[in-house]
């Protein structure tokens, strides 16, 4: 074989790797499949389809909460409405929400889309002081040109 180095010793290393890398590329590749089930996308009203965010897979959902949206029903949920101003999505919320939720706040929502395409949210984080907006939800409003940075502080504008 006039591939293989004439060194003893090179020849011995090259061994070593060809039998290493499959058993390396074994092993990352398992890792990934393990943590495909943990990796959570983003998203905003206006990007959730059918295809990006299936009923029942744990996505993130943010943007503002839409003025006169909330709505406390009788079992203790909290229906509300996060908008990008593009496009709104009706969430469902059971337990107590932030502090500092409010209409016109930005949020994000961590949960699943049902079949009829509402959100069932299990987490809610809402803003922590008044100029903070989750970051993602930040870009998004300012690659569609509708952040207004003079008003961040004054809340969000319809």
């Amino acid at each position: 074989m006039s591939w293989l180095p004439k060194s003893p010793k090179a020849r011995r290393r090259l061994w070593i790797v060809l039998a290493a890398a499959p058993v390396l590329a074994l092993a990352v590749g398992l890792s990934l499949w393990a943590m495909r089930g943990s990796v959570t996308y983003f998203f905003t009203p206006s990007e959730v389809t059918e295809q990006a965010a299936p009923a029942g897979r744990n996505v993130r959902l943010g943007g503002l909460v839409a003025a006169g949206s909330v709505r406390h029903l009788a079992d203790g949920e909290v229906a509300f409405t996060i908008t990008d101003n593009a496009a709104a999505t009706r969430v469902l919320y059971q337990g107590d929400l932030p502090d500092l939720f409010r209409e016109g706040q930005g949020i994000v929502a961590e949960g699943a889309f049902q079949p009829d395409r509402s959100f069932r949210a299990r987490q809610v984080l809402a803003k922590h002081d008044e100029t903070y907006m989750p970051r993602e939800v930040a870009d998004r409003l300012k690659a569609k040109g509708e952040w207004r940075p003079q008003d961040a502080a004054q809340g969000p504008t319809a």
